[in-house]
């Protein structure tokens, strides 16, 4: 059975959310809207290096709007980078402007290209939707990573986040002898955890990408997610464990051959006991975050009195019953990791 069968709405950004994104420097008002974005006149598929079609399109605009775009898209780009400073932007150009049709807020993705030594970046515009907004707020709080993104009214504007694609990871890499078996599955399991814990749902290979740093004996790596739609929507407590996702099997094999069930055990404890230090150390932002998302509509009826009543069963706790939006839902999940 499918883990996800139904496409995800796309929900607003309420008073509650919005006055959290002002409160914490979010919204910020940005010199192009996603909607000038569609003004694109044609559209190309987008191959990459190999010939594969990378299901993206990139889209040319006419002579009267390219420049303009292309200039308040390099004025987007300062304000993520260097707080709206476009003196350290005069070097810089819009490559390549892009659209993904078929994902479910139909992104833009930007490659921002240095002229003097041909280093690039990519940034993305995307609609505004309030499952992905407090996804990307959750994760800067509850994990190790940092994310930079912007809101201001229907438009959604992200960094990008660096690292190898799972699925290309899993094909690639998996079998390189330079490969610690043993780390990666490890950060599989915390990784695991960080998404069951926070309610970070649909984290099948295409959905993260995994980061490489060398290390000075060894190599270090984290596993990221890059999509977030899918926080507290789905009703289901499998779909917000990645070991569950057939796409993942790969790594979930390789840890299964490679780390004992108490070595697991600990993993699991040691990303949860990270997890309640954060709590602990952003007490206001979280608070304030999951005071929105109580009043807030995030989800159906339907998925949450499913959810409650798996996460009741499976922290065996009956408290998981009376909760009544998915705000309330993920408190008493964070309210877990503190209490252990």
């Amino acid at each position: 059975m499918k883990l996800i069968e139904r496409k995800k709405h796309i929900y607003p950004i309420n008073r509650g959310l919005r006055r959290y994104l002002i409160k914490y420097g979010r919204e910020i008002d940005i010199p192009i809207h996603y909607k000038e974005l569609l003004r694109y006149v044609s559209s190309i598929s987008l191959y990459d290096s190999k010939g594969n079609d990378t299901l993206w399109e990139t889209v040319f605009y006419n002579e009267q709007d390219r420049e303009d775009i292309h200039y308040n898209l390099k004025k987007i780009y300062a304000i993520l980078k260097a707080e709206g400073d476009m003196s350290v932007m005069q070097h810089l150009y819009v490559d390549r402007v892009d659209i993904c049709t078929y994902g479910n807020t139909q992104p833009f993705r930007v490659r921002i290209v240095n002229r003097i030594n041909d280093n690039f970046d990519y940034f993305y515009v995307k609609m505004a939707d309030a499952s992905r907004v407090y996804g990307l707020e959750l994760e800067h709080l509850l994990s190790p990573n940092r994310m930079g993104y912007l809101v201001y009214k229907d438009t959604l504007v992200e960094e990008h986040i660096a690292g190898i694609p799972g699925e290309q990871f899993m094909r690639q890499h998996i079998h390189d002898p330079l490969l610690n078996p043993i780390r990666i599955s490890k950060e599989f399991v915390k990784f695991n955890e960080r998404c069951f814990v926070r309610l970070l749902g649909d984290m099948h290979s295409s959905n993260f990408v995994v980061d490489v740093t060398p290390d000075f004996e060894e190599i270090h790596y984290r596993i990221r997610a890059i999509d977030f739609d899918q926080q507290s929507y789905e009703g289901k407590k499998s779909v917000y464990l990645p070991q569950y996702f057939k796409q993942n099997n790969t790594l979930i094999q390789l840890g299964i051959k490679h780390i004992t069930p108490e070595s697991m055990a600990q993993y699991q404890r040691e990303e949860r006991a990270l997890i309640a230090h954060r709590l602990k150390t952003s007490t206001k932002e979280i608070e304030d975050i999951l005071y929105s998302m109580e009043r807030d509509t995030i989800s159906t009826p339907e998925n949450i009195d499913n959810l409650k009543k798996d996460l009741s069963k499976h922290y065996k706790t009956s408290a998981f019953l009376d909760c009544k939006n998915m705000g309330e839902i993920l408190r008493l999940s964070l309210r877990q990791v503190l209490h252990k």
